[in-house]
């Protein structure tokens, strides 16, 4: 409970700080950072280099440490100095030559991750969730409380990154003090060879991850610049809102609920986990799609509003993506991680020409189409026949589509006639949001809590000595 609650906690936090800054700085601004975090996100996913992950599954983590401190700032040296280098050149290459400097000063993230490698494993392989709650927040606090400071005081973009900066290093400290570890060096020839070999391939998944939800700030960059790239951030963090909300709080119900029923003949878990998300996801996105002007304008303010249209395509992907979380905790449940890797490589090869073409052609409104012609024809198929592969009863999955999509119909109708028939923007955006909000809880109210009812009988029926007092249903 404390992992899925102080990451939907800080998640929230961080929309909050979102609309804070989407009124402090300017679509151009916005995207030049976009830009620095875009460069950041390649090499934080080859950073780690699945050195955490090693000491966590590890036996006897104790005599492997000094090694593995020793690999992470190694790694997050070379790292920070070529990012830091190499800042002008691929800040140029990105089409926004002034996110050089902030790329210089993210380039510091780099070697902070290194040199945490070992506490924040130790704290992950205790369970210690109160504890990471507790850095997180502290972390969040500091980074917002010094970003809005430098703001105040004319340091623009470059207050983002200071303040990421100085929020890192409060969190380093508070890991080393918090864990009981202490910074010891050393290497074991013995251990570096079975280290890289789990390691360089847990980096190259990372680096693959990356690649779904980072190409398309790639693409725009390069292809329209930083006010693109800063209207389209912004509306993508909009349309994730569907998996802040949900998606914690399904998987945390989910993957134990898969893994209790791995045996079971007529496997229905998935129908109703997939059901829940999808019937709780879909009316967010149909909401963010439908209000997304009023939304913007409102919230946001009048600069932003052209990330009102890409913002009403790419609502539908943040609801995708909450059901995609779902089918990944299925097979990871079940063991398939390579039906993952193998589903995700197909994503990002249908997905570079078909966002490339559609940024080129439709700006990016383009490019958020084609997250979700993707999604839709490439993806959600791929899943689907690999899920069937594993013994997942797709028909309890097929059965669950059509109902929420029927039942939000007329509570996005209502949010329209509201639209119609109400000029004043933030009134809009309140009744629109609350019809449409009521509309769907009368009309889904009875069909989501059969389905609840149905996920807990699977869970009991999967362990007998489950009562029913035991069951998390949400």
């Amino acid at each position: 409970m404390w992992s899925s609650g102080s990451n939907l906690l800080l998640r929230l936090g961080g929309v909050l700080v979102g609309i804070v800054l989407a009124r402090l700085l300017t679509p151009e601004q916005f995207g030049v950072y976009a830009v620095a975090l875009t460069v950041q996100g390649v090499l934080m996913a080859v950073a780690d280099f699945g050195l955490s992950a090693d000491l966590i599954r590890a036996r006897n983590p104790a005599p492997r440490a000094p090694t593995v401190a020793s690999l992470g700032l190694v790694t997050g040296t070379i790292l920070t100095l070529s990012m830091a280098f190499s800042a002008p050149a691929v800040a140029a290459a990105l089409g926004s030559p002034s996110a050089a400097p902030a790329i210089s000063v993210l380039a510091i993230t780099l070697l902070l991750a290194g040199a945490g490698v070992v506490p924040f494993a130790m704290l992950q392989r205790r369970f210690d969730q109160k504890t990471l709650f507790l850095i997180g927040i502290i972390d969040f606090v500091v980074s917002t409380t010094i970003t809005l400071l430098l703001i105040a005081a004319g340091w623009g973009v470059m207050a983002l990154a200071v303040g990421r900066v100085v929020a890192q290093v409060g969190s380093l400290i508070l890991q080393f003090a918090l864990s009981g570890e202490r910074p010891r060096y050393g290497f074991n020839r013995a251990e570096i060879g079975s280290i890289l070999r789990f390691g360089v391939p847990v980096s190259a998944a990372n680096v693959l991850s990356w690649a779904l939800l980072g190409i398309d700030k790639v693409v725009i960059a390069i292809l329209l610049g930083p006010v693109a790239l800063g209207l389209y951030v912004l509306a993508f963090n909009i349309s994730a809102w569907p998996m802040t909300a949900v998606g914690q709080v399904v998987r945390s119900v989910a993957m134990p609920m898969f893994a209790r029923t791995l045996h079971q003949p007529r496997d229905h878990s998935l129908g109703g986990a997939f059901a829940l998300t999808w019937a709780l996801s879909l009316p967010i996105a149909a909401g963010l799609g439908t209000l997304a002007s009023p939304l913007v304008n409102v919230v946001y303010g009048e600069r932003w509003a052209e990330a009102a249209t890409v913002l009403a395509v790419l609502a539908l992907f943040g609801a995708l993506r909450a059901t995609f979380d779902v089918f990944v905790a299925y097979l990871l449940a079940h063991g398939a991680s390579g039906a993952i890797v193998i589903v995700q490589v197909l994503w990002i090869v249908a997905l570079l020409p078909t966002m490339y073409f559609g940024t080129m052609w439709f700006g990016i409104v383009g490019a958020g189409a084609a997250h979700v012609v993707v999604s839709l024809f490439i993806v959600a198929p791929a899943y689907l026949f690999v899920l069937r592969r594993v013994g997942a009863h797709l028909p309890s999955v097929g059965s669950a589509i059509w109902p929420p999509i029927l039942m939000v119909l007329p509570a996005v109708g209502g949010a329209i006639l509201v639209s119609a028939l109400i000029g004043e923007q933030w009134i809009v955006l309140v009744a629109g949001g609350a019809f449409g909000a009521a509309a769907y809880s009368l009309l889904s109210y009875r069909w989501i809590r059969r389905r609840l009812k149905r996920m807990r009988e699977t869970e009991t029926a999967s362990d007998p000595h489950l009562g029913s007092e035991d069951v998390v249903t949400t």
